[in-house]
């Protein structure tokens, strides 16, 4: 017997967000990040680093093995090294080769908020998620109702604050980001959509393998296919079930195959938490990461706590904790951390709309003016900082940047003004007619914290992206570096990470080669926490010490500029 839902929904609390209103909060979102910035360290600029690499290689076994001068990246993956290969090779040649890589990301980045509605969308068209049914009619139609939520689970996962920075970079994470999501999205839509379902798990769970994530991938496929073994599972009818089940186990199969003969499967087990020094960094995270989407998914699971006993039967709940819970418990049982929990962000998300139906008037109030004042101080923050870079004052703030990026010289430009000042004037209106006198919807209650999220990202990614450039890439360093070294044809390198090794090459622009290559480079770079290694490598009678550079924003990454003797 079902027990009966805690969502009570009129009709006209489902009305429709406006379709413009939220794709060009989509793209607010997901431009900003992607266009203009340089390659950040360390993850982002090392894996297009390697992306550039294997675009300029034409043996097979490369690919399978990417690698930088025969450095390993920290993230074990194939598949979003090869799209940003490929994206390099594809690209014309008066793209920007940093951009290019991008493009793919992009999409999947795009692609995430999209099957999240979706997902969200389907789940919410269960019986067992609709709102209860009024005497004399008038609660929500089922189809509105499910778009209402699906508006707010997007809202949600956007509103998220650990999305931002990961989702726009580079890296396996934002690709085992979307893969999981389409797994998700697929197992959503199975009794829905009888043939993109079982496509998109057919691509997502070998994606998620081949993006570096092939443990979870082989738990979703094996608990879900368990799960629909089930006679009574998700009220499916037989012939769907049994079409579903076959789906999901030769794309599980053919994932455990895959993870097998890519070298990519490994469980990293470790005592929870020890990735983090101690629980209290972990709870930090947990915290945080997940804000503002956590306190919502308690809430939901308090609300909807009479279902969670069938979760097998109740798919609108038993799904998104499949989805959610699985990389939590990869970041506590693994050193995989942040990367891994980005990954349950979709599945809280949808979580999160499910407590929308429940909420009182009085808490949404609450949710809103919170929003308001938390987002509104961030953003008066980032311009009276920037208004004091850009004028000196209020003079502390560029103060503090001078002290935090020393050597940083601030530049006005026009076009970063006036997206800053447009997203801004937006918000003000927004906010103006959020918290004043008009109808509830239930998406309501999440446009300002997703309105909020993106503004800040926005106005970090305009107004402050010329120090953020400065502060997180290697380009001042080996602007430093060029002043010593000059147009050389090659440099070896010893000790040098693999984001380092990629910064040499594509900010330096020398091709690099080992320190114990026999080749005649004229100059030699060397971390400085590897010089104790380097008289074992080299001959240091035929090197001289020419000078030290430093990264200007920290103080252990300095590089020693090492000329050959006798060297023109």
């Amino acid at each position: 017997m079902n027990e009966p839902s805690p969502a009570i929904v009129a009709q006209d609390a489902v009305r429709r967000l406006p379709r413009w209103a939220l794709l060009l909060l989509c793209l607010a979102y997901v431009v900003p990040g992607y266009v203009g910035r340089d390659p950040w360290k360390s993850a982002d600029l090392a894996a297009f680093g390697i992306m550039r690499e294997l675009a300029g290689e034409s043996a097979w076994s490369a690919w399978w093995q990417p690698s930088l001068m025969g450095l390993a990246p920290d993230t074990p993956a194939l598949l979003p090294y090869w799209l940003g290969a490929w994206a390099l090779q594809w690209a014309p040649a008066w793209v920007a080769p940093d951009f290019a890589v991008r493009l793919p990301f992009m999409a999947m980045l795009a692609g995430t908020l999209a099957v999240t509605w979706y997902a969200v969308y389907d789940l919410a068209r269960h019986a067992g998620a609709q709102p209860v049914a009024f005497a004399f009619g008038g609660e929500a139609r089922a189809t509105d109702y499910a778009r209402a939520l699906a508006d707010g689970g997007l809202l949600a996962l956007i509103a998220t604050l650990g999305l931002a920075q990961f989702s726009h970079e580079t890296t396996p994470a934002l690709g085992q980001l979307f893969f999981s999501t389409l797994v998700f999205g697929g197992l959503a839509g199975l009794p829905f959509r009888p043939r993109a379902a079982p496509v998109a798990l057919l691509i997502g769970l070998p994606g998620l393998v081949l993006s570096g994530a092939p443990s979870i991938a082989l738990i979703f496929g094996v608990v879900a296919t368990l799960g629909l073994l089930r006679p009574s599972a998700d009220h499916l009818p037989p012939a769907l079930r049994r079409r579903a089940g076959l789906v999901l186990g030769v794309a599980t199969l053919a994932s455990a195959v895959l993870a097998w003969f890519s070298g990519l499967l490994s469980w990293q087990l470790a005592v929870p938490g020890s990735g983090w020094g101690n629980p209290r960094a972990l709870s930090q995270l947990l915290l945080w990461f997940t804000w503002p989407a956590w306190p919502l998914v308690l809430w939901a699971l308090w609300r909807w706590r009479g279902q969670l006993g069938q979760l097998g039967r109740q798919r609108h709940l038993g799904l998104p904790l499949l989805i959610a819970g699985v990389p939590v418990a990869c970041t506590v049982a693994t050193p995989a951390g942040d990367r891994a929990l980005l990954l349950a962000l979709p599945g809280m998300a949808c979580l999160a709309a499910l407590a929308l139906p429940t909420f009182k008037r009085s808490a949404a109030a609450l949710i809103d003016w919170f929003t308001v004042l938390f987002f509104s101080a961030w953003t008066l923050v980032i311009w009276v900082v920037w208004i004091s870079m850009q004028t000196g004052v209020p003079a502390q703030p560029a103060a503090n940047v001078a002290r935090l990026a020393p050597g940083f010289q601030p530049s006005f430009q026009w076009l970063a003004f006036i997206a800053a000042l447009a997203a801004t004037m937006a918000w003000i209106a927004l906010a103006r007619w959020r918290t004043g006198r008009h109808r509830t919807a239930l998406w309501k209650s999440l446009v300002l914290p997703a309105a909020g999220a993106t503004l800040c990202w926005l106005l970090l990614m305009t107004l402050w992206l010329p120090a953020l450039n400065y502060a997180r890439s290697y380009a001042p360093q080996m602007r430093q570096v060029r002043q010593l070294v000059g147009e050389a044809p090659c440099v070896q390198v010893h000790g040098l990470s693999v984001a380092q090794v990629a910064a040499v090459r594509f900010h330096g622009g020398w091709d690099t080669l080992p320190a114990r290559s026999l080749a005649s480079c004229p100059w030699l770079l060397v971390d400085v926490d590897a010089t104790a290694s380097l008289p074992a490598i080299v001959s240091m009678s035929h090197w001289r010490l020419v000078g030290e550079v430093r990264r200007p924003t920290t103080k252990d990454e300095d590089l020693l500029v090492y000329r050959r003797v006798g060297a023109p």
